[in-house]
């Protein structure tokens, strides 16, 4: 996939992970900071989902590592291994054995990211420094089983059907993109017609709409998971920094979704946003960042 210039002068380093012999995962990375901060997208995006708030990052000072993580953008896109547990070892895996990171991270998911940075923040509790997790909800609690039933997010249901969403997205994927950032957009001018190009690129590539969905379909292992991890390890003990659009279905839940999970909770509504919170009102968002960072 051929990749955008960020907004300013930041200098993007593009780089291939060797996972295994069937996965490859890319990443992006920026700056040169003690301090490395790493971000998580959601479906239906990538890497470039973080274009806006990467410069504003690096010139504080951090190291910022954004990747696509399995199935997603330039990474490979193999038939299996969405559990998000799973998908949280391979970050692992990029991190401690492909960029030699032995220091505690800053891990922020959004989406499907918050489930995937989750994941990583119970199984390696010692490498992540704070979490933050930005407006969807987590398999495993009371708030994900509230949320999955709501007309809102009927795309659970209709991802989780197997091969029929396949069928009736093929050749159709910039369209049905188009109307699934609309159907959860506060501002509409945050995703682009650049934007549109590179998400949906990515998702007309071979395999990726499939292991696209392949991310939803694994939910019932996630809440198994989640809960075993839970029961086993305890609550997450870092500070969780938990962060709702001001009118998504999320956003009302995500403090009291993330008590169920970690001890130490700031919870933040960004105005001016739905779902997309990065891109909507990434100055907002940054400005709550740094202050959680400290």
């Amino acid at each position: 996939m051929k990749h955008k210039e960020l907004p300013g002068d930041v200098s993007l380093n593009h780089g291939m992970a060797v996972i295994s012999s069937t996965l490859r995962i890319h990443y992006a990375e920026a700056g040169n900071g003690e301090n490395i901060i790493i971000l998580i997208h959601g479906f239906p995006q990538t890497w470039w989902e973080w274009r806006l708030v990467i410069p504003a990052l690096v010139n504080k000072g951090f190291r910022v590592i954004a990747l696509d993580y399995r199935g997603a953008g330039d990474s490979w896109k193999p038939a299996g291994g969405y559990d998000k547990r799973t998908m949280a070892s391979d970050i692992h895996h990029l991190l401690k054995e492909h960029l030699k990171i032995q220091t505690p991270v800053v891990l922020i998911g959004h989406d499907i990211g918050l489930m995937i940075a989750y994941a990583y923040a119970q199984e390696y509790r010692t490498s992540v420094s704070q979490l933050v997790v930005i407006d969807a909800p987590l398999p495993g609690t009371k708030i994900f089983d509230k949320i999955r039933t709501d007309h809102r997010v009927w795309h659970f249901a209709f991802h989780n059907v197997h091969n029929l969403p396949e069928m009736l997205i093929t050749g159709r994927e910039r369209e049905y993109l188009h109307y699934f950032f609309n159907y959860r957009i506060y501002n509409t001018a945050a995703i682009n017609e650049t934007d549109m190009d590179v998400f949906s690129q990515a998702y007309s590539s071979a395999g990726a709409m499939k292991a696209g969905l392949e991310v939803y379909r694994a939910f019932d292992q996630d809440i198994l998971d989640n809960k075993e991890s839970l029961a086993k390890n305890g609550k997450l003990t870092i500070p969780v920094l938990a962060v709702g659009g001001e009118i998504s279905t999320s956003g009302p839940f995500m403090k009291e979704m993330m008590e169920e999970v970690a001890e130490r909770v700031t919870s933040v509504r960004i105005p001016k946003t739905a779902h997309w919170v990065a891109e909507e009102n990434p100055e907002a968002f940054i400005k709550e960042l740094l202050t959680f960072l400290g």
